[in-house]
């Protein structure tokens, strides 16, 4: 199957031997298989957001369309680290991320598809680390396909730290038995980055099939856990699309990730350094999962003036961070052709629903006049 080509009902789920581009093909290790379980390519269209300066293009790619339960970029890493998984023959996997976690919620759709048991580390307040966690947005997902849900305190993650979480769960189920595999937070580690590396593929091949000569000057995407930025970076700076990378990052700050990329690039022997192929920039505000009243706004007035809805964790934070560097630097960004990489997470929006509450209207009792004929049983409620 191609970069480009659209799955059929037969490949989904299927095992295929990979090819890298052949621009990242001295780059190693090299995955041998993957898992087709992104709907790909997603689609790339304008997207006149609000605010742009004068002659700025903007263009969006729906990476929220690469599946429903399965949507986000997320799943473009797990293709690469479920064929491992099972390379490995593992019969379960461990993964974990924050309480309304896209990835956990990815990864424990694609371990069920695969007939690999669930166990994810989710991240909460003290206050709520010893109470049922709930059923709300990827929460709903996660236990419905029957994910083992494994509560930790904020300050219990901070002092621990991921690795020797993952590790210690890894021990308890080897003890049982079982043969577990770990996903690092958001499936970024330098496997993963090979998702997004394919991604610039994909952007690469939708471009040429295009008769207007379309080229980008600028990438555009949230930053969470690193794996999507390095990918994508990378890819624009090997092959032809030759974009300069915006990376807007959600939680922890810029340095953390410069440092935490280059970590990524030097495990696939890249030989590039992460400040030349990428720029991040700081958009994590209040912090990670958490919104000003601005942004949550911002979400909303996207969503009625265009049609496209942000999640608030990442898009919505990087498209809100885009939009006030452009207020700030106009001419910096005037006449440029922009693509911007919509990451999904739909469902943590259910998450944000009391805070969002104020910002909606439109309803009303619906008024039917008296004069308006009515006779029982003639509206059919089926």
């Amino acid at each position: 199957m191609s970069a480009t080509s659209v799955p059929s009902m037969a490949d989904f789920l299927s095992k295929n031997s990979y090819s890298p581009p052949s621009w990242a093909s001295h780059l190693r290790p090299i995955p041998s298989h993957t898992f087709s379980l992104a709907q790909v390519p997603t689609p790339i269209h304008r997207w006149n957001l609000p605010g742009l300066p004068n002659g700025t293009e903007l263009w969006i790619k729906r990476d929220d369309f690469t599946g429903m339960e399965l949507s986000g970029n997320k799943v473009r890493k797990l293709e690469f680290l479920m064929a491992e998984a099972v390379d490995q023959q593992a019969d379960t996997v461990i993964t974990m991320g924050g309480i309304q976690s896209n990835h956990c919620r990815a990864t424990a759709v694609a371990s069920n598809y695969l007939n690999l048991n669930t166990h994810l580390i989710l991240r909460t307040s003290k206050l709520l680390a010893d109470e049922d966690p709930g059923l709300i947005g990827n929460l709903l997902v996660e236990r419905l396909v029957g994910a083992n849900v494994h509560l930790i305190s904020k300050e219990e993650y901070s002092s621990i730290g991921s690795v020797a979480l993952t590790n210690a769960l890894k021990e308890k189920l080897e003890k049982e038995g079982k043969k577990p595999y770990v996903i690092p937070v958001g499936g970024s580690n330098s496997l993963g980055t090979w998702g997004y590396i394919e991604a610039a593929r994909e952007i690469e091949e939708q471009l040429k099939s295009r008769n207007d000569g379309l080229k980008f000057d600028d990438i555009v995407v949230a930053c969470g856990s690193g794996g999507t930025i390095a990918g994508i970076s990378l890819g624009s700076w090997l092959g032809a699309l030759k974009a300069k990378v915006h990376a807007f990052s959600v939680c922890d700050n810029p340095d953390y990730f410069y440092d935490f990329v280059q970590g990524l690039l030097d495990g696939l022997q890249a030989g590039v350094k992460a400040r030349d192929i990428v720029s991040i920039h700081n958009a994590k505000e209040k912090g990670y999962a958490m919104n000003t009243s601005e942004e949550l706004k911002f979400v909303k007035e996207v969503a009625n003036s265009t049609g496209v809805i942000l999640d608030p964790v990442y898009s919505g934070k990087a498209a809100y961070g885009l939009i006030n560097e452009m207020t700030k630097d106009p001419k910096n960004w005037e006449g440029k052709k922009i693509l911007f990489i919509h990451t999904g997470g739909l469902l943590g929006l259910y998450d944000k629903v009391d805070e969002m509450a104020s910002l909606m209207g439109n309803w009303c009792r619906m008024d039917v006049e008296e004069s308006v004929p009515r006779k029982d049983g003639v509206g059919k409620m089926f």
